[in-house]
């Protein structure tokens, strides 16, 4: 696996909240688990390069709930639709660096019309509006993570 991908992952955890990643590519598996100690965050990565034991493979378990809004979000995010991630990976506004945004604040959208793009595992995924409205807010940054169940979106 990828120096630069093992970096790329620990970066995600830090940032995200997330307590543990597990992640298998061919016979490599990759785990990185973040654990508080002494008021402070670690990042933990085990690389094993063996084929997984046999036998199924444990259900992963839930972290918990999305993660708790930001001090004041709450407070300053208008009232509508609120369209969330359906995913865990990188926002994108725009289909390429320097491209123009698929959807302003203020302009209005159609069902089925492209909001943004997350990327998740070199995948591009475009999040679609799942009913017609203005865009009121847009609530997450270009380029930055979002986790599942994150809001990104208000319509009114």
């Amino acid at each position: 696996m990828d120096l630069r991908k093992v970096k790329t992952l620990i970066d995600l955890v830090q940032q995200s909240g997330i307590a543990e990643l597990e992640i298998t590519e061919g016979e490599e598996k990759v785990r990185i688990s973040r654990g508080v100690t002494a008021g402070s965050q670690a990042a933990t990565v085990t690389h094993v390069v063996a084929p997984p034991p046999a036998g199924p493979a444990p259900a992963p378990v839930p972290a918990g709930a999305p993660a708790a809004p930001a001090e004041g979000e709450s407070a300053a995010a208008p009232e509508g639709h609120v369209i969330r991630s359906p995913m865990v990976g990188t926002f994108y506004r725009s289909s390429a660096p320097g491209a123009k945004a698929f959807v302003e604040v203020g302009q209005a959208v159609k069902a089925g019309e492209t909001l943004c793009i997350i990327e998740a595992m070199k995948l591009l995924n475009e999040i679609e509006a799942d009913q017609d409205g203005t865009v009121k807010a847009i609530l997450a940054e270009n380029g930055q993570p979002v986790e599942y169940g994150e809001p990104l979106f208000i319509l009114g």
